[in-house]
């Protein structure tokens, strides 16, 4: 391991905004930051009523309103004041972990400081473009520069093979490494009254069968394949429940379809729950996991679920399925409803076989946040030894000298700001010194004209007292 690692971990996205790769960052912080591993500074787009109170800095850049867009707020990363702050921050490694805002703004940094910049990826981006964008030219352009992007940088992770095979799908021709994230939650279950706490809020008992999400709640998680599979499931007299933890622009959406489908009864909203132990008493409340997500390139949440002791069912041939065997550890299902709906019910008739199940979950497919941390915190030192060696995976392209110029402008720009600073500093202190001077001035002019008052009475006094002898 590199004995100084001073990392600038960069993301579009941040608490409050919750998504995993959101998770993975604050992650990646904490551990670095609390297990004596160097210092981590995460520099993100700044949200309203932010409150980041962590064991580590967080540097928030100027931002614009896109939630209804796309979920985020869209940063502006040229800020010559937040450069200036960046600049001075003594990194020797960049770590950006999305390939848009974040990696330009890693591009930069890297022409000012001249050092490496990994970037990992978590998400498949060009499904994100493909359901934002409709002309299938603008899917094109966009995906080309992303790809023109990671290509810059000097190592590539991706979290899974899947991941992997989904980078080289889009464009992508360089190397990788799969480095896969980890897990917050510890490896256990909470107390059985701790579990049921949760059903007795929404009214379960003990022995219905319970169904979990947790996620993002928009339709291209699988959730339609979930809610099409738990409708054939009842329709078949199958009684349960189903939980879905999360927010999302879809999620109106989604609890009108499950109204329409008959399943307002059996469907439970409670919204995104950031206390992460409370989340834990969620899952252990729980008796399986329903991901049938193909979108995700890792499912960070099956293995938090694995952590709970949940086998998680899973779309057969997936990113998030990796690593599992059918029966064994989880359950693996074709991507439709009607393979949902044997799931489900395979779950309410075999209580005792999916409980072996997700005791195996939790054995094999565990892995701790910092386990995964400390590997990253290794691979840093190898990087940032072989970018003084020059022999990373960087490509020039034709971009780069952009970026050197604007690295070049916001160093200006920032020294202009920081000598406009200190002449209003200056200034300030000038007329500072100057009132204090008439205050003094003012005082002992007041002082005088006091003494003289007193001398004028003392001296009427007298010539009174005179007078006062012959009257």
């Amino acid at each position: 391991m590199h004995d100084k690692i001073n990392v600038c971990l960069l993301n579009d996205s941040f608490p409050p905004v919750i998504d995993g790769v959101a998770n993975a960052v604050v992650n990646y912080g904490e551990i670095i930051s609390t297990k004596n591993l160097g210092k981590a500074t995460v520099v993100t787009p700044d949200y309203p009523d932010a409150v980041d109170d962590y064991p580590f800095d967080v540097v928030r850049y100027p931002s614009l309103s896109t939630e209804q867009l796309v979920g985020y707020r869209a940063g502006v990363p040229f800020d010559a004041k937040i450069f200036g702050q960046l600049e001075k921050a003594g990194f020797n490694i960049i770590h950006t972990h999305c390939p848009v805002v974040s990696t330009l703004m890693a591009r930069t940094l890297r022409e000012k400081l001249d050092i490496p910049v990994v970037f990992s990826y978590h998400t498949k981006f060009d499904v994100n473009i493909c359901d934002m964008v409709r002309s299938k030219l603008i899917q094109e352009a966009a995906l080309h520069n992303l790809c023109a992007n990671i290509q810059s940088c000097d190592e590539v992770w991706v979290v899974s093979r899947g991941a992997g095979e989904n980078l080289r799908g889009i464009g992508y021709e360089g190397d990788y490494i799969v480095m896969e994230n980890g897990v917050d939650f510890p490896k256990g279950r909470v107390t059985p009254d701790e579990a049921m706490e949760v059903r007795r809020e929404y009214g379960i008992g003990p022995d219905e069968r319970v169904f979990i999400y947790v996620g993002r709640m928009m339709w291209y998680k699988g959730i339609r394949i979930t809610l099409g599979g738990l409708k054939k499931a009842k329709e078949e007299g199958f009684a349960f429940k189903m939980i879905f933890v999360g927010d999302g622009a879809d999620r109106p959406e989604m609890e009108k379809y499950a109204k329409e489908l008959g399943l307002e009864k059996e469907c439970i909203f409670p919204g995104a729950i950031r206390d992460r132990e409370l989340l834990r008493r969620y899952f252990c409340g729980a008796d399986m996991f329903l991901f049938p997500s193909t979108f995700d390139t890792n499912g960070i949440v099956v293995r938090e679920a694995a952590a709970c002791g949940l086998p998680s069912v899973l779309v057969k041939g997936s990113c998030a399925a990796e690593g599992t065997t059918h029966l064994q550890n989880a359950y693996l299902i074709e991507e439709n409803a009607d393979s949902m709906a044997e799931a489900v019910k395979f779950a309410c008739r075999e209580e005792e076989a999916v409980k072996n199940m997700g005791g195996a979950a939790m054995d094999e497919l565990y892995i701790s946040w910092e386990e995964s941390v400390r590997r990253a915190v290794d691979r840093y030192g190898v990087v940032i030894d072989n970018y003084k060696r020059g022999g990373t995976e960087r490509d020039r392209i034709w971009t780069d000298p952009f970026f050197a110029m604007m690295a070049e402008i916001q160093t200006l720009m920032n020294a202009a700001y920081e000598r406009r600073i200190s002449f209003e500093q200056k200034g300030r202190e000038i007329y500072g010194k100057a009132e204090e001077i008439g205050r003094g001035a003012y005082a002992r002019a007041g002082q005088r004209s006091r003494e003289a008052r007193e001398k004028g009475r003392e001296i009427y006094g007298r010539a009174w007292e005179r007078l006062e002898r012959y009257l």
